[in-house]
């Protein structure tokens, strides 16, 4: 591609990437197309409009989902997994049940959301709300109180930490497009996500409840949505610390790259690379897996065999997610291949000047 010079004007560029992402919406919205085969279909469209070589289009393709996936894959999976440990185990039910006992229960909502902030660190949207709707329901059950005023701020927080914060696949994705530190990423994630999640998701929840007093419906007060408690839990002291050691190994990363940026240490020391290495995210997820596995999982008297059933049950529901970050990783390889990308970032310059 290094031969390949684009002819097309900037405002054609323009014009074609607008096109392409409206159609893209169309096949997604209007057809019912799946978003995987829509991507690769656009990608595919889109640089053939765009005039790249038909030799090359493929490698273009190619390159631009193993790119893509080389990050997204290693760092969703090992997240899904963590998360299934720490959810499987009955932390959220524990994790919840302390929190309101803390917080009492005139502050049971915030309880909740905190809760929920802390599982939506490895958990996905969905999974996590399914895990914590029956904490949900029971504590709404209990307080004999709106629905709404619980649900909100536990869905809110699975939200933004989904959208906001690695390890999930959106943030993931824009951190290996912008090649930016994943320790920093998280720190400005959760800057951004809990102010969106104390005024759109808390304070609306508690707005929403007064405005519609709802209780838990009956169809919801059993049945596939109950949680069968463990036998033997973890504490809360134990599934905070599980959260809490991915993050701490990054953050670990993140500063000492920035004292050696800064001189103060030296970043050729054999003890420094070592720290950095069990910093860096994989790894730092990774490991979380194999002490999640341990602690929550042998030390609890589960045989590897349910361990590992554990694990890659987590693997499948996020098959989909991961395939299609990957498509919309194809997706930006043919645009910055087009020369789509330098005709945004020229526009961008005239507007802002």
């Amino acid at each position: 591609m290094e031969t390949f010079v684009q002819t097309l004007s900037a405002p054609t560029l323009l014009g074609i990437a607008a096109a392409a992402v409206a159609a893209l919406l169309f096949l997604i919205m209007a057809l019912r197309l799946h978003a995987f085969v829509a991507l690769i279909l656009i990608s595919l469209i889109t640089a053939f409009a765009t005039g790249l070589p038909t030799g090359e289009i493929v490698k273009v393709l190619t390159d631009g989902f193993g790119s893509t996936l080389g990050s997204v894959a290693l760092l969703v999976g090992l997240g899904a997994m963590l998360g299934r440990l720490v959810e499987s185990s009955g932390g959220a039910k524990v994790l919840a049940d302390t929190l309101v006992t803390r917080f009492g229960e005139h502050r049971a909502p915030l309880a909740l959301g905190v809760a929920s902030l802390l599982f939506g660190f490895p958990i996905f949207f969905d999974a996590g709300l399914i895990v914590m709707l029956p904490v949900v329901f029971a504590v709404a059950r209990r307080l004999n109180q709106p629905v709404l005023r619980f649900g909100l701020p536990a869905a809110g927080a699975f939200s933004v930490m989904h959208v906001f914060v690695p390890p999930h696949p959106g943030a993931v994705a824009a951190a290996d497009l912008l090649k930016a530190d994943m320790g920093t990423l998280i720190g400005v994630g959760l800057i951004v996500a809990l102010p969106t999640w104390y005024l759109a998701a808390y304070l609306f929840g508690l707005w929403a409840g007064k405005r519609y007093p709802n209780p838990v419906p009956e169809l919801l007060s059993g049945g596939p949505l109950s949680v069968e408690a463990p036998s033997n839990p973890p504490s809360a002291g134990t599934v905070i610390a599980m959260l809490l050691l991915p993050l701490i190994l990054i953050f670990g990363n993140t500063g000492l790259n920035a004292l050696a940026t800064a001189g103060s240490i030296d970043a050729a020391n054999p003890a420094v690379v070592l720290i950095r290495l069990f910093g860096n995210t994989p790894v730092a997820l990774l490991i979380s897996v194999l002490v999640a596995a341990v602690v929550l999982g042998a030390r609890r008297g589960r045989d590897p065999v349910t361990i590992e059933k554990l694990l890659d049950s987590s693997l499948g529901p996020i098959a989909s997610v991961v395939l299609i970050t990957g498509a919309g990783g194809m997706f930006g390889a043919v645009l910055r291949a087009s020369g789509i990308g330098d005709a945004v970032y020229t526009a961008k310059l005239g507007i802002a000047n």
